[in-house]
């Protein structure tokens, strides 16, 4: 993973983040964040994954079901959030959309996926911090504006 400071002022920082073949993407994005300080910001990102899991949220059931995708997927899409969590700690959200070779398309909330040859990530801090709170109808932590 390699990253690069675009722009800091007025306490909105924008970053490029590069990961390589191999890289982790919830593992590299986590570290990333940590590393810089950030609570609250947006990121988007394309590339290609060698392997990456949807997950898909069951309301009915209240969790996650993931589908594996073992196969080399251009990534068309990526959006996502840095908000604080209830404990306090940055928490990583992040939606993707992938496309396969036959130019079908699956999406989701992302679990782990490996890049290849490159995800590209722009990162833009917010300087004001986005706060999560458990939402008791889902059981989920979702930002919320009156905190």
């Amino acid at each position: 993973m390699q990253s690069k400071l675009l722009n800091d002022s007025n306490g909105q920082r924008t970053f490029a983040v590069i990961l390589e073949t191999g890289d982790e993407v919830q593992d590299c994005m986590k570290t990333f964040i940590e590393a810089e300080g950030i609570r609250a910001a947006q990121l988007t990102a394309i590339g290609a994954f060698s392997d990456v899991e949807l997950l898909y949220f069951d309301w009915k059931a209240k969790k996650y079901h993931n589908s594996a995708i073992v196969e080399q997927v251009e990534v068309a899409s990526l959006i996502g959030d840095v908000a604080e969590s209830p404990s306090g700690e940055p928490a990583l959200h992040i939606h993707v959309v992938v496309g396969r070779r036959d130019c079908t398309a699956l999406a989701g909330h992302l679990g782990q996926a490996h890049v290849r040859p490159t995800l590209e990530v722009l990162l833009i801090e917010s300087p004001t911090y986005l706060r999560k709170r458990l939402d008791k109808e889902s059981g989920l932590s979702l930002i919320r504006m009156d905190t």
